[in-house]
């Protein structure tokens, strides 16, 4: 079957609602059947898809792993809006806010298993190689959260910290959805690979434009509140670019903001002209381009045909060309 993107999306849709989770007791999988309902890109399992669809006529054989991979995106959402006491999800309650934080975690903790039943169903060749790339990514996400968490607690977070946490959490993930999609299409190892680096790359370009729009974008447009990551204290790119290039006072400056519990406006105009006067923004973009180059040059070599490739190419581009 030929690669649609819409297609895709509503297969993914489909599947996702027919999944034989269980039914008893009803608290144990109604909250996982709410936070799968709950919508999204589906941009991991899409990634699966769509690699696959580079190596095989027949882009289905790897919606299992795109499902699994998908499973265990919620599991971990499900997790971390207990762990930042979040409240929302897409516009909805989180899980824990609906329900409370056991169910919650006992939810969390059965997506987790029905991930690995869905990614050991691939096929028999792939199993083993499958279910050790699975764990580890899965192992490496877990990392990136406590790393992040940690941050909460620590003064100074340098550049290379926050990559290498934000790779962990957020871009390892998005680099396997890729892989294992090539591996079951029937790509070489070395293929794999390159899908791989591919999306750890654009997964750090676009969390690092997320920390940008944050503070840059246009608030309507980007649907969430300037400042936001300022007033809450979070050490994002911006912050910690600025620790490394700022000079003594304005990084001591940059500091004492952050080491008090305050989400005032003044607070995040303060911030926002710190990182003005230290071309913050500048930074950031020309961090994204220089990934955004990095996962361009990950598809040079790949044995598929350069019109497949060019989705991949088209893919990075969109995701670039966010609203600003």
């Amino acid at each position: 079957m030929l690669y649609n993107a819409e297609f895709a999306l509503q297969r993914i849709n489909g599947e996702l609602l027919l999944l034989e989770l269980g039914d008893n007791p009803r608290e144990l999988y109604e909250p996982l059947r709410y936070i799968l309902g709950l919508g999204g890109k589906r941009l991991r399992p899409m990634l699966t898809l769509l690699a696959c669809s580079m190596f095989s006529e027949d882009f289905t054989k790897a919606l299992k792993p795109a499902l699994a991979i998908e499973v265990f995106h919620n599991f971990s959402l499900i997790h971390d809006d207990i762990m930042d006491q979040a409240l929302v999800r897409r516009g909805k309650p989180t899980v824990h806010e609906k329900w409370d934080i056991p169910t919650a975690i006992l939810s969390g903790d059965v997506a987790l298993v029905e991930a690995y039943k869905l990614m050991i169903q691939v096929e028999d060749n792939l199993k083993m190689k499958a279910f050790s790339l699975f764990s580890q990514v899965a192992k490496e996400v877990c990392e990136g959260q406590q790393m992040d968490m940690l941050f909460e607690k620590k003064e100074k977070v340098s550049v290379a910290e926050y990559m290498e946490m934000i790779r962990l959490k957020t871009a390892v993930l998005l680099g396997f959805s890729l892989q294992i999609g090539g591996l079951v299409g029937g790509s070489t190892d070395s293929d794999a690979e390159k899908l791989k680096s591919f999306g750890q790359n654009i997964g750090l370009a676009f969390q690092i434009k997320d920390d940008y729009l944050d503070s840059f974008g246009d608030g309507p447009k980007v649907g969430k509140t300037i400042g936001g990551d300022i007033r809450v204290n979070k050490k994002t790119f911006l912050f910690t670019k600025s620790l490394e290039i700022g000079n003594s006072e304005a990084s001591k400056r940059l500091l004492e903001l952050y080491s008090k519990e305050d989400n005032s406006d003044q607070k995040v105009h303060e911030v926002l002209e710190i990182y003005k006067h230290l071309n913050i923004k500048e930074e950031c973009e020309k961090e994204i381009f220089n990934l955004y180059n990095q996962s361009i040059s990950n598809l040079i070599g790949i044995k598929a045909d350069m019109h497949k490739t060019a989705r991949l190419r088209r893919f990075a581009d969109e995701l670039m060309e966010r609203v600003s």
